[in-house]
């Protein structure tokens, strides 16, 4: 009963669940296995010892989603308000040791007001022990934090350092410092909401991967998230059956990109026609929409795709963009799934604001996370591929396995018309000139011929062959091993 029937009433007024209801939403049903039930608190200060709740505020133990093993944990908003304290740190620390020993998922349901302030620099401390966990679990199991409630101080740091983060609209939100702080030192007034809700933090900050309507809807679509994952860093993805064809040609593809170079189109379309079933689950999908990146399946296998998109800032690649997909290169790379990248950019993002924001450095995470991967890498350019943004996007020349391009493709330095101007400067006062210079430019180069050549592309494929080809691809890559030298980590351009 946690805090008694008065504060679980309180709970599902604010349209919540209950800690434990979370957990019977999320499991399979009678899989749970709890630990550590009968913990409580220490603290004898200010009047402390004569409140004790079984527990201490948090649920935690193991059971499966899905038949899968995972750990986790679901704090108690109707004990102390879900406050932290050294022994609902310990019992968090205990499963998180646990599941790194046994190779199984940790996820976190939060739902705290934060430290215990009775118990001062003891409660700070058990904060700083999940924090350590946190980040030696990093790359050898998922961790998935789901935000259910207040996370507010200290507490986001844990959830930070997580591999993905799903928020609560309305009845979730994260922030360092809180409104009243806020509006006390800088005098802005900003509700909870505006600060750091679902919408603010996937949207704006992108320091969420996805928002959900409420507490069951986050549930399930977390069960079906952590089928695309595998266990641990020792596992392999996961596959399962499809009735889905891996060589099912898609004819539409055909016509996908339009004959007008400057004409976007829908780069989701292409994802959507090339995995099993249709099935893609986006990441981050209201923040830097310029890249797309999420799961899917091909012929039955987890896969993460990257992919510019057109329809959003043309596909430049951009500050937010590059964090954003360096961060889930990285996290596929951890866990041993196969990357494939779709490719359509005209380079990056110009302007003041880019390099003031520091582009050269948040461009070269891209890069670094691109280059550093030793999965199975698949690229596929459906149109543009210019200049250093051709080479960042998963190129054959940062160790790419098998590199595809369309008819479509347009490999090169820059477009037609922007060399043209600088070779030919002198005949920039020749109109007819300068237009027949840039048709004999797009005839040369705006294909995938050149770079085919060099051996940079591996095929030139027809666009309704896409499934095929990349399927048996992955195929042939599916006991790749690359080792980079070692080292006791790199020093990635953060």
């Amino acid at each position: 009963m946690g805090g008694g029937q008065r504060r679980i009433d309180a709970q599902h007024r604010k349209g919540k669940l209950t800690a434990r209801e979370r957990i019977d939403v999320l499991l399979d049903p009678g899989s749970f296995e709890e630990w550590d039930t009968y913990v409580e608190h220490r603290c004898t200060d200010f009047g402390m010892e004569k409140q004790s709740i079984a527990g201490d505020g948090v649920v935690t133990g193991y059971g499966t989603i899905n038949g899968r093993l995972v750990f986790l944990f679901s704090q108690d908003f109707t004990v102390f308000g879900g406050s932290l304290s050294e022994a609902h740190a310990e019992k968090i620390c205990k499963i998180m040791d646990q599941a790194m020993r046994v190779g199984a998922p940790v996820i976190g349901i939060n739902d705290s007001g934060g430290a215990r302030i009775q118990e001062g620099v003891a409660s700070l401390a058990g904060y700083a022990e999940v924090f350590q966990r946190n980040v030696l679990a990093s790359g050898v199991v998922p961790q998935i934090s789901v935000i259910m409630g207040p996370c507010a101080g200290g507490a986001v740091y844990s959830p930070a350092m997580t591999d993905f983060i799903f928020m609560v609209e309305d009845s979730s939100y994260m922030f360092v410092t809180g409104p009243d702080v806020v509006k006390t030192v800088t005098h802005e007034e900003v509700t909870q909401e505006q600060l750091g809700g679902a919408i603010t933090h996937t949207t704006k900050s992108g320091v969420a991967d996805k928002a959900f309507t409420n507490d069951i809807e986050a549930l399930l679509y977390l069960r079906r998230f952590v089928d695309f994952l595998p266990h641990s860093n020792k596992s392999k993805p996961p596959t399962r059956p499809t009735p889905d064809l891996a060589d099912r040609e898609e004819k539409s593809l055909d016509t996908l990109v339009p004959a007008n170079p400057n004409k976007p189109y829908d780069m989701k379309e292409l994802i959507i026609k090339v995995v099993d079933e249709g099935d893609f689950f986006e990441l981050q999908p209201a923040y830097a929409a310029n890249i797309i990146t999420g799961f899917g399946r091909m012929d039955g296998t987890t896969v993460g795709f990257v992919a510019n998109q057109p329809m959003v800032l043309a596909g430049c690649l951009d500050i937010d963009s590059s964090r954003k997909a360096a961060r889930f290169v990285r996290f596929c790379d951890c866990f041993n799934i196969p990357i494939v990248t779709f490719v359509d950019v005209p380079g990056f993002l110009p302007g003041t604001f880019q390099e003031y924001g520091g582009i050269i450095k948040h461009g070269a995470k891209l890069l670094y996370a691109f280059a550093e991967a030793t999965v199975p890498k698949v690229t596929l350019i459906t149109r543009k591929a210019y200049g250093g943004a051709y080479d960042v996007m998963s190129s054959k020349h940062l160790r790419g396995d098998v590199n595809f391009a369309w008819p479509s493709a347009e490999i090169a330095v820059m477009g037609p018309k922007g060399a043209v101007e600088i070779i030919f400067r002198q005949d920039i006062g020749d109109a007819g000139k300068i237009a027949e210079r840039t048709e004999e430019y797009r005839r040369r180069f705006a294909n995938p011929f050149i770079a085919g050549k060099r051996g940079f592309i591996d095929d030139v494929i027809m666009p309704h062959n896409t499934r095929k080809r990349i399927c048996r691809s992955l195929k042939m890559l599916r006991e790749k091993e690359l080792k980079n030298p070692w080292k006791k980590h790199g020093n990635i351009p953060l």
